[in-house]
């Protein structure tokens, strides 16, 4: 069972917080435990739609499954294009649990405004991120060091992942819940929440799912659904095409139509490739990652890489 931690600031937004935490609790209802934990530097917590929010004072022990998560706050001085502080104080102490948990190889994310605290802990240095498009002028600036990706929904690099304003925190949660569960999982989870599943605002950051299941056909639905749950399987065009209730011909017609170019294979081997980034960022040799998600041959996931990194 993971932990998820919540650090709350003073005028947190509640939709910054709710949204992470409605997402995973939504999944941990589906055979996916976690515990989910509140920590601020006061026992009670303004936030910015003016309800209070309890929270405890001292951080619990986190290791590298664990997730931190930095909700964002109301910034009206960034937002008015003023420089100076972006939000409240947080204290060094914070700011070196946050360093130490992604130092041990825990994964923390900043919601909105979050991003600001994790450039504070020096965490947003050398990698890319994102925030809400009022204030991210103000953390280029601050944060000189970081790469900042404008108007996008998340951006995820070596278990720092950041988000955009408000709702996006659930597109950032439910891209976690895909990454460590599979696509499936995330699917159901939005499914449940009654949310857009497939909402992306720069494709190399949405996940095969969220970027080729905007489609309404329902018939490739159910041969992705099968595609989502059991990607590292060998899983033949006759199956997927039982599964999906046509005939061979017709789900690769639809298939590629719905999609936009692409084949059950290609979607499969695009689920496989991200799986398989994933697993090599967190120390797996690219031979293991391979047999993880379901290569025979090691050569392909090398051919697979190298075509994306050229662009192809």
């Amino acid at each position: 069972m993971s932990r998820i931690v919540f650090f709350l600031v003073p005028g947190v937004h509640l939709l910054d917080l709710a949204g992470p935490a409605q997402v995973f609790s939504t999944a941990a209802g589906f055979g996916h435990p976690c515990t989910l934990e509140y920590v601020a530097e006061q026992p009670v917590v303004g936030t910015a739609q003016g309800l209070p929010v309890v929270a405890g004072t001292e951080w619990p022990e986190l290791g590298p499954a664990d997730l931190v998560v930095v909700p964002g706050w109301r910034s009206p001085a960034a937002a008015q294009g003023a420089r100076g502080p972006v939000g409240p104080a947080i204290g060094p102490a914070v700011l070196r649990a946050l360093r130490d948990h992604h130092a041990r190889g825990g994964t923390v994310a900043g919601v909105c405004a979050g991003a600001e605290a994790l450039g504070r802990a020096g965490l947003l240095d050398g990698r890319r991120c994102t925030t809400h498009h009022d204030v991210q002028d103000e953390l280029a600036r601050r944060h000189p060091a970081a790469v900042v990706v404008r108007d996008v929904l998340y951006v995820a690099d070596d278990r720092v992942v950041t988000s955009a304003g408000i709702a996006s925190g659930i597109d950032l949660a439910l891209h976690l819940v895909a990454t460590w569960h599979g696509p499936a999982a995330a699917a159901r989870v939005a499914r449940d929440m009654v949310v857009h599943t497939r909402r992306n605002g720069h494709e190399p950051q949405a996940s095969a799912m969220f970027r080729h299941r905007s489609h309404p056909d329902d018939t490739v639905h159910r041969a992705q659904d099968l595609l989502d749950a059991r990607f590292a399987e060998p899983l033949p065009l006759p199956v997927l095409a039982a599964a999906a209730g046509v005939s061979e011909r017709t789900l690769t017609r639809l298939f590629t139509r719905a999609t936009g170019g692409l084949t059950p294979l290609r979607y499969q081997q695009a689920l496989r490739l991200e799986r398989a980034e994933h697993l090599i960022s967190h120390g797996a040799t690219a031979d293991a990652a391979a047999r993880a998600v379901g290569f025979e041959d090691p050569r392909m996931l090398r051919r697979l890489r190298s075509r994306t990194a050229a662009g192809a």
